[in-house]
């Protein structure tokens, strides 16, 4: 699992698939797909947000430990990036990716944290230096504060980890090119869909703060 991306990759075995999922997406109507997708993250959100209860809270955040990958996927994964429905997708594939490799999430931390040399390293909030499982506490911290802290500060900091990340394996890449070119693809390719999705973030964070996250 190291060498995977933040993507379809990190999916885990498909546990009792929901057969309202399997009946919408076989209908292949992406105005339908669309409509579940987004009124499923608002309602979820809003009432997650509006009444926090830390059983609720906690059996989110430990979601895709318990069940995989594949329900959230189901609601989510087809939705444009910067949109709620989007925007959560990408939250817990982030948790997913550290989750499943927390050792080489934390190879590529550290090394981005070195060689970025920028504030990115506090935004995200992760100690220095950053081990396997301060990593997986900080995924959990990041996915937590979307449904009981400030939203935007959540995307930020999952914004900020992502380019810290998207550094380490560009730099680490430029390490292997030499005599592993094909592990350095393998990195550069990590590196840019990493920095895309810190991007992304980014524009979540400042439509949330415009009520236009939608």
């Amino acid at each position: 699992m190291s060498d995977e991306t933040p993507g379809p990759g990190f999916h885990k075995p498909v546990k009792r698939p929901s057969e309202l999922f399997d009946r919408l997406y076989g209908t292949q109507d992406p105005a339908e797909v669309s409509r579940v997708a987004h009124s499923t993250a608002a309602a979820l959100l809003s009432r997650v947000r509006e009444e926090p209860d830390a059983g609720v809270v906690d059996r989110l955040v430990e979601f895709t430990d318990r069940h995989g990958i594949d329900d959230i996927a189901e609601l989510w994964s087809r939705s444009p990036a910067r949109t709620l429905p989007g925007t959560l997708w990408r939250i817990y594939l982030l948790q997913l990716m550290i989750h499943d490799d927390p050792r080489t999430a934390a190879l590529l931390y550290e090394r981005g944290r070195v060689e970025l040399g920028s504030a990115d390293e506090v935004v995200a909030g992760a100690p220095a230096p950053a081990g396997p499982e301060e990593l997986v506490t900080l995924s959990d911290e990041i996915l937590r504060g979307v449904f009981d802290g400030d939203f935007g500060v959540a995307l930020q900091r999952a914004g900020a980890f992502c380019r810290v990340e998207a550094s380490g394996a560009t730099h680490l890449a430029d390490d292997y090119e030499p005599t592993e070119p094909e592990r350095a693809s393998e990195l550069t390719t990590r590196a840019l869909r990493l920095s895309t999705f810190a991007e992304d973030l980014d524009a979540a964070a400042s439509l949330w703060r415009r009520d236009s996250l939608t």
